[in-house]
């Protein structure tokens, strides 16, 4: 990975985060990372000396998505941004072994916050011969396009980021995706 002195680059399994320095930005990204779809527990243990999980209830720190047939642990990273670790059971993506860093294996998910989630996602799917995430009940509030592998989830903004009270606002972000062998890049 190429840093220099205003970006740092990361490597998250087969995806790259690249990270610009900007003085005037005040808010937070939210991002989440697919992992083994069996290695959730082990996940937890591994965060346990290096970030605080975001109690869902009662001291659970664990979301089981029934409709997506996925478990997750959310938790923020040093600069504030809403994390995510998800454990999708529809992937063929058992690991064994120890969980450790190189075991985070793509981007699952960025969100973009836009007026119109909706709106969004039929020009996404027009331009760039993208699709609904067919798991996801697609609305006006909340959209998600792609599939297990990777999603853009879209959102209006003053949403909060579940599972926290942080309103969602627009962020500048650049995605470079893959899609069918066909290179989709994409500004917000």
């Amino acid at each position: 990975m190429k840093n220099d002195q205003n970006s740092v680059m990361i490597r998250a399994g087969d995806s790259v985060l690249k990270f610009v320095e900007d003085s005037q930005f005040n808010s937070i990204y939210h991002f989440a990372f697919n992992i083994p779809e069996n290695q959730l527990e082990e996940a937890i243990k591994w965060c346990k000396n290096k970030v605080d999980l975001i109690p869902i209830e009662d001291k659970n720190v664990i979301t089981h998505f029934e409709n997506w047939n996925a478990h997750a642990v959310y938790f923020y990273d040093n600069n504030g941004n809403l994390l995510e670790f998800i454990a999708r059971h529809d992937l063929n993506n058992e690991q064994v072994g120890k969980f450790t860093g190189a075991s985070i294996l793509n981007i699952s998910e960025i969100g973009i916050v836009t007026e119109n989630p909706l709106e969004l996602g039929n020009k996404l799917i027009a331009e760039h011969q993208l699709h609904f995430f067919s798991k996801n009940a697609n609305s006006e509030v909340f959209s998600a396009i792609g599939d297990n592998e990777a999603l853009l989830i879209l959102v209006r903004p003053n949403r909060n980021w579940y599972p926290t009270q942080t309103p969602s606002e627009s962020n500048p972000t650049e995605i470079t995706l893959e899609n069918n062998e066909n290179i989709i890049e994409l500004k917000f």
